[in-house]
């Protein structure tokens, strides 16, 4: 059975028994405590914390997922993949447990001619929440047994487990309850009989289902918690791993062997010149090349692209590794070229948008390839320079933190350091390596839990919204009578606040636009007889709830208080302004660099925007032009702008952009402006034409991380003042240069002739004045121990004159043994360059250990090869003493 024909099999039994399914959400799911979804009930935490309220009281989806943190694992064994999919279905004070373990049962044993997945009974265990576990449990969960055996299970197919295995919660306050695993017994091949409690290979988990049935008050641990009490309403959440189902109805051994990933692996075996299953170390290499490929291609689909922070870096790590993996079986060309395709061609049957963000998603990843590439070449360089430096020091082995640094700084992956270090028959300190890359974990972590929140922060919000949402009448009215609902202080309600406080206040109704969206929020007053406060800001902390964080400049609000509340009407509409112009903005790029140019983010406010959208090379000049002139005659065109409400089907028929992460209702709001020019879903406020944006200007435009670029702007007034003060600026240049500003850059460019011969002529004296000096220090050498010494402070000269001074007073030295060691630099920052000659290397002079030497009485450091060497630091008093210590050095050479 194929994997596409189980997942909807799935859905459509639940369907069957009044689900509504939904489509699942992005990987990109927008949760603070996350980088990707990584569980199917992921989107469904807003229903069970009831800060949203579900679309239906019972739901069913197959959610795309991603975990990372066993990505060392992956190919290893038959349970670790990147990406998976996780078949679930929800209830939302519906049914519960006879209804749930009902369902499981029919679906997974039901024959396949009516629909189900035809698993023999006979090899169906479960485990269920054991007695004397918890105090709320003491003997187990006895209803999830009864119910078991009431569909036919034995009791000796049921086997009691602890808190760690068979109770779930989100690790936070909130809900929680005893769960009941589905096992499928594989066969006496894969393991010793006895259940899961004995072997979990040949027992293999396919469904867990959850019981929600208790609020947790506090977390400490997966089984330490306290229990608040019952929930009023208990839930069902369940999720089955589609591949795991997949693997064991297409009886092949592991999930790297579904339909789904395994011509990935054959195509990268053809490359290779390897038969998959001849080889185990090659079998692994295989495998994390299938399973990252896939990885990567969903990654893309909902939007990352490679970057050095957070999803942009976990893209970059997999892709990096699908090619690590390739060269270290033997292929040195591009590959992604001929491996993507092939899993675009398995996942499009299920996810038809993998298809349509092909362009953009091959464009991303061969130009991450041809980066790596590069790396590697630079890194080996980098590699290659660290093995001369072990050998040197007469080390066997290379330190951990150069292969650290290789790894992290350089992207040079671990395995191939492992096995070049193994060609030039170098050791690895691989414990120092392990410890600082745990080090780095535990800080991950360390991030990832301070950024966790917790749902007691929002309980005063959750008191305000369960009065209604509210509504916001900001499209139409600027100015609204209503009443205040709700005044929160430190995540409290109280009744009143006074005058000097900064507090929240929540309105039965609002015209201020909260931030979202990339739109910066509203400003403006609330105001009543007696009371005066100051809108600071306009947040959204609960779907459906507005709150507006006010200074009370005036007076005293308390709840139920009339007052009116009013939005600065000038910096609304340069906001609108901003917004319509981003709209502008993003289709200009895509009208001239066409639909890869996708956007990755977006902010505004009243005058300003900017715009980060996805790009593999830098916009020239003449583009950046023809951007700022398309968006401008879109502008001049007086283009109409409308809003309109329609199904989100309905919307992306008719070819709305979206913003990747973004959570859609059934109904959105579609903003068009020029018909098909620019459609896009957006919920911010816009002009009711394109001319009322008045101008548009570009300012700048850069990279923000690989793949990924940024363009800023200016709209209407502060456009118009930017170019005024342009226009000032070339008007001064042109005063002081003494021409008309049409002739600026003639003269500009006549100047910089100037300066640049200038330059060589100060250039070829200052050269002239070295060689004089060189001769100077050259016959003032000492004699130390048989070798020429020069060691002089040489003021006012650094960086490659100093070098090349320090080289010209070696060559003069002749063939006898010599050291050069020169201490040059300004008033406050110190440099060193020793050289040595060959004949003085023959006697044991290397100049990086001499500089090793000298630099520390400079306050600092350095280093280099035997024959030359830098360094410097901050403390140029310490010049004759490093000189001294240089000398002594030397000295030293002769005297042993």
């Amino acid at each position: 059975m194929l994997t596409a024909e189980i997942r909807q099999r799935f859905l459509d039994f639940f369907a069957a028994r009044e689900h509504l399914v939904q489509p699942s959400a992005s990987l990109l799911y927008n949760d603070p405590t996350l980088l990707f979804v990584n569980a199917g009930m992921v989107p469904m935490k807003p229903y069970f914390l009831g800060s949203e309220a579900p679309p239906a009281p019972r739901v069913t989806t197959v959610q795309k997922c991603v975990r990372t943190l066993d990505i060392e694992e992956v190919g290893k064994t038959t349970r670790h993949g990147t990406f998976f999919q996780m078949n679930g279905n929800f209830s939302f004070g519906d049914y519960f447990k006879a209804e749930a373990i009902r369902y499981a049962w029919e679906l997974v044993t039901g024959p396949q001619a009516e629909g189900g997945f035809g698993f023999d009974p006979d090899r169906i265990w479960v485990t269920v929440l054991g007695p004397g576990v918890h105090p709320d449990y003491p003997e187990g969960d006895t209803e999830a047994v009864a119910h078991w055996r009431a569909v036919g299970v034995p009791a000796e197919h049921i086997q009691p487990r602890g808190l760690k295995d068979n109770y779930w919660h989100m690790g936070v306050p909130g809900p929680g309850g005893p769960c009941s695993e589905i096992y499928v017994d594989r066969g006496a091949e894969y393991g010793p009989d006895g259940g899961p409690e004995a072997d979990e290979d040949r027992f293999l988990e396919i469904w867990n289902l959850v019981f929600m049935q208790q609020e947790l008050a506090s977390v400490r641990a997966k089984d330490d918690f306290d229990v608040r009490g019952p929930l009023p309403k208990p839930n069902i959440d369940t999720g089955m791993g589609l591949e795991r189902v997949a693997y064991l109805l297409q009886g092949v051994d592991n999930l790297y062997e579904i339909d789904e990933v395994y011509p990935v692996i054959q195509r990268a075996g053809e490359l290779a010149g390897r038969r998959y299953g001849a080889d185990a170390e090659d079998d692994v290499r295989l495998r994390v090349v299938a399973d990252h490929v896939r990885s990567a291609l969903m990654l893309m689909t909902d939007g990352v692209t490679p970057g050095n922070e957070a999803r942009g870096y976990v893209l970059r790590r997999l892709l990096r590794r699908s090619v690590r993996a390739m060269r270290l079986l033997g292929v040195g060309d591009r590959v992604l070229p001929e491996l993507l395709p092939v899993s675009r061609d398995l996942m499009s049957a299920s996810y038809p948008e993998v298809g349509a963000a092909w362009e953009r998603i091959s464009a991303a990843a061969y130009a991450e390839e041809d980066a790596f590439r590069r790396t590697l070449t630079a890194g080996t360089q980098i590699f290659d320079l660290a093995v001369r430096r072990a050998r040197d020091e007469g080390r066997a082995s290379l330190g951990g933190e150069q292969v650290f640094q290789l790894h992290d700084t350089y992207g040079f992956p671990y395995d191939l350091t492992l096995e070049m270090a193994a060609e030039q028959g170098l050791q690895v300190d691989t414990a120092g390596f392990r410890s600082l890359m745990q080090e780095q974990r535990e800080r991950a972590k360390a991030d990832a839990k301070a950024k966790k929140g917790s749902p007691a922060d929002i309980e005063a919000y959750r008191a305000l919204r369960g009065e209604g949402d509210t509504p916001f009448l900001g499209y139409t009215d600027l100015l609204t009578e209503t009443r205040i609902r709700g005044i929160v202080l430190d995540g409290a309600n109280r009744p009143s606040a006074g005058e000097g406080e900064v507090v929240e206040l929540v309105l039965d109704a609002t015209p201020f636009y909260p931030e979202s969206g990339g739109q910066d929020a509203d400003s403006g007053e609330i105001v009543a007889d007696g009371l005066r406060a100051e809108v600071l800001d306009v947040q959204r902390p609960l779907p459906g709830l507005v709150v507006h964080r006010v200074r009370i400049t005036f007076g005293e609000v308390a709840q139920g208080m009339r007052v009116r509340a009013q939005v600065d009407a000038r910096a609304r509409m340069d906001s609108c302004r901003a917004h319509s112009a981003t709209h502008v903005v993003h289709a200009a790029l895509r009208q001239l660099l066409g639909p890869t140019a996708v956007q990755a983010g977006s902010y505004n406010r009243p005058g300003y925007l900017r715009f980060d959208f996805n790009a593999t090379q830098t916009l020239t000049p003449g583009l950046k032009e023809e951007i700022e002139g398309v968006s401008n005659e879109a502008v001049r065109s007086d283009l109409p702008v409308t809003a309109t409400e329609m199904p989100l089907q309905k919307a992306k028929d008719l070819g709305a952009m979206a913003m990747f992460g973004e959570k859609y209702g059934d109904v959105v709001r579609m903003v068009e402006m020029g018909g098909p020019w620019s459609r896009e879903l957006c919920g911010g406020t816009h002009v009711q034409s394109s001319a009322q944006i008045g101008l548009l200007t570009l300012t700048a435009e850069s990279s923000i991380g690989s793949g990924v670029r940024r363009v800023e702007a200016f709209v209407g007034a502060d456009a118009f003042d930017h170019l005024a003060k342009e226009r000032a600026m070339v008007n001064n240049l042109a005063d002081l240069l003494k021409v008309q500003p049409e002739q600026l850059p003639e003269r500009v460019e006549r100047l910089v002739s100037q300066l640049r011969a200038a330059e060589k002529e100060v250039a070829a004296m200052r050269s002239a004045q070295l060689l004089a000096r060189a001769d100077e220090f050259a016959a003032a050498a000492t004699d130390v121990g048989g070798i020429a010494f020069v060691g002089r402070r040489v003021e006012g000269v650094a960086g490659n004159d100093l070098r090349t001074l320090a080289l010209d007073v070696r060559g003069r030295l002749g063939q006898r043994p010599g050291v050069v060691a020169l201490v040059g630099g300004g008033e406050d920052k110190a440099a060193l360059v020793v050289a040595t000659t060959p004949a003085a290397r023959d006697l044991g002079a290397d100049a990086g250990r001499l500089v090793g030497v000298g630099a520390p009485r400079l306050g600092g450091r350095g280093g280099g090869k035997a024959d030359v060497a830098q360094g410097g630091g901050t403390d140029v008093g310490g010049a004759p003493e490093a000189l001294s210590a240089i000398e002594a050095a030397v000295a030293g050479l002769t005297r042993g």
